[in-house]
């Protein structure tokens, strides 16, 4: 922690619209009419992770798709970068076509050991808004974990399985190379490992492509305002394991003493990705 101490505070503005077309495009993907959606209604909650998206030159980015450096995160410690979990709170609108800005901060850092080795624990917090107002409508932060880089044919110890309520609703879905796509292509990520089959399994140790966690949360949030007629007003996810593209997965949603619970579970049947919403 000492040596990263120094991160702490690092600060970053960044300036976005929330442009009509993007929003559409999200609708889309989501198999949602996108014509239904017009300037000057509010973006349905969630749907901010496609806003803000780091327009790295293609120069600065690593061999993995993640740039390199610059901006708020500082160079990588260990080659490896992904998204822990994320906890959202939703404190206001967002308006179609209205300009934005995010105000990011790095809140903490910690080393700890994961299953697969050392592991670098960054939180950051993104206060969101319209422009021209002080009040945030979305406060957000995010883990993104460093870790070791892949050992060829090393298998981390299992993660162990706790029992699951009796789902109010669910659906399954296999998710396939096309949809990864367009959810990268909407949020300008290019880590590799969500699209080039090859780079995942020979580099990576992965059994194929991987499902971006933000898309996984992305479904599960749109499967929670089906099920109980509302948008939370806080969510919260944890990326347990990886769900494979091409196989069969399950989003589950079930009613908590308060609020609700949620997860993603994968071909055998294990969590892949935890959430809790309020």
């Amino acid at each position: 922690m000492d040596e990263h101490a120094h991160w702490l505070g690092r600060r970053e503005e960044a300036d976005d619209v929330c442009a009509l077309p993007l929003v559409r495009r999200v609708a889309a993907l989501l198999d949602r009419d996108p014509a239904a959606l017009q300037e000057g209604d509010e973006l349905p909650p969630g749907w901010h992770v496609v806003l803000f998206a780091p327009a790295t030159p293609q120069g600065g980015l690593g061999a993995d798709g993640h740039p390199l450096s610059g901006g708020l995160l500082p160079p990588a410690p260990l080659p490896r970068r992904m998204l822990g979990g994320r906890r959202t709170r939703f404190a206001g609108p967002l308006r179609i076509g209205a300009a934005v800005r995010r105000v990011s901060e790095i809140a903490g850092v910690r080393e700890t050991q994961g299953r697969s080795g050392r592991l670098l624990v960054l939180t950051l917090r993104h206060t969101i808004g319209a422009a021209d107002q002080s009040a945030p409508a979305v406060i957000e932060e995010q883990d993104i974990l460093y870790r070791e880089a892949a050992r060829p044919g090393a298998v981390p110890p299992p993660l162990q399985e706790t029992e699951r309520p009796v789902a109010r609703c669910s659906r399954d879905f296999t998710p396939d190379p096309v949809l990864l796509f367009r959810y990268s292509a909407i949020t300008f990520n290019a880590h590799r490992i969500h699209y080039d089959q090859a780079y995942a399994t020979e580099r990576e140790g992965y059994p194929g492509l991987i499902v971006n966690g933000g898309l996984t949360a992305l479904l599960l949030l749109e499967l929670l305002k089906e099920a109980s007629g509302a948008a939370p007003a806080a969510f919260a996810v944890r990326n347990r394991r990886p769900l494979i593209c091409g196989r069969p997965a399950r989003l589950c949603v079930a009613q908590a003493a308060s609020g609700w619970t949620l997860w993603a579970a994968d071909e055998r049947g294990r969590v892949a990705l935890d959430a809790t919403a309020a």
